[in-house]
């Protein structure tokens, strides 16, 4: 073997920052060392491992097919200086991306649970809109996502979390707040406030209008989901939001779920990860661990 773990390691950081100066920050390096083992990698496997955009280093074919198995060595490498005998057998640290509705609701009781079971595990959070945390995952920022609905891209795995729905809400001085049930011809008279495009709950708001409402009166858009319930609950709008994220609001009276029977609206939240990864303990831990949590949540209800 003629590599280091010194050089995979400089490869690694200089393919999650895109930079060879902050890869050098990051481990302690001068920037003309980190320069020299990344030469030194490259020659020594024949290949150029990166090519410059700008003032950004990007990934080349061999880059990428490099770092995913650069990055199981690393994970065993530090595997082996825990030792499984003197630690505890999960170890180290795992990027996890994550979107607004797991992060807020989910995320806090699984994390805490981990913590509890596996204290050398450490969970590095990073909370985007769906798009985003699948773009994470891709590109190989985060090891694992958990996104709302579908992933289609066929180099990511995707396997079932749990399921939960959205609903539209109004305020209760809305004129539709009084109403049993509202129809789609109603919705699309109506002024809305939504997450904006790339967001898993719009993506899937936008699905189940396919084919019956194309054209929605959009006024604003937002990230932030307090914003929504706000603009929503000060004005005469609608939005359509996660029930986890509501369901206080609607229980005080501040907020009415619409009637909208021939609106289906449940969705799956899913793991995701790169279905060119190799095994990874840690986020088989996560996984296996998030599902026990909603199976006892179940058993309790």
């Amino acid at each position: 073997m003629r590599y280091s773990l010194k050089q995979l390691a400089v490869f690694e950081e200089v393919a999650s920052t895109r930079s060879v100066s902050k890869a050098a920050e990051n481990l302690a390096l001068t920037q003309s060392a980190a320069s020299m083992a990344l030469s030194q990698l490259e020659k020594l496997l024949g290949r150029a491992l990166f090519e410059r955009q700008g003032k950004q280093m990007a990934l080349t074919y061999w880059g990428a097919w490099l770092r995913p198995r650069a990055k199981q060595l690393l994970f065993d490498a530090q595997q082996i200086e825990l030792g499984f005998y003197d630690q505890h057998l999960v170890s180290g640290e795992i990027s996890l991306a994550a979107s607004q509705t797991a992060a807020e609701h989910l995320l806090p009781e699984l994390i805490s649970i981990i913590d509890k079971d596996f204290p050398e595990l450490r969970i590095q959070l990073i909370v985007k809109n769906a798009q985003k945390v699948i773009d994470r995952v891709r590109n190989y920022e985060c090891e694992l996502g958990i996104i709302e609905g579908r992933c289609d891209d066929s180099r990511l795995e995707q396997e079932v979390w749990c399921h939960d729905h959205l609903v539209i809400i109004a305020s209760k001085h809305h004129p539709y707040a009084k109403l049993e049930t509202v129809s789609f011809a109603q919705l699309e008279q109506a002024k809305w406030v939504l997450r904006e495009q790339g967001a898993g709950t719009r993506k899937s708001f936008e699905s189940a209008l396919h084919g019956v409402i194309e054209d929605l009166d959009v006024w604003r858009e937002y990230e932030q989901i307090p914003v929504l319930r706000a603009l929503v609950t000060n004005g005469p709008y609608l939005s359509c939001l996660p029930y986890l994220d509501v369901v206080k609001h609607i229980e005080r009276g501040e907020l009415v779920a619409l009637n909208v029977p021939e609106l289906n609206m449940k969705r799956t939240l899913s793991f995701i990860w790169r279905a060119d990864s190799i095994e990874n303990p840690l986020r088989d831990c996560i996984r296996r661990e998030a599902i026990r949590m909603i199976k006892d949540r179940k058993m309790e209800m």
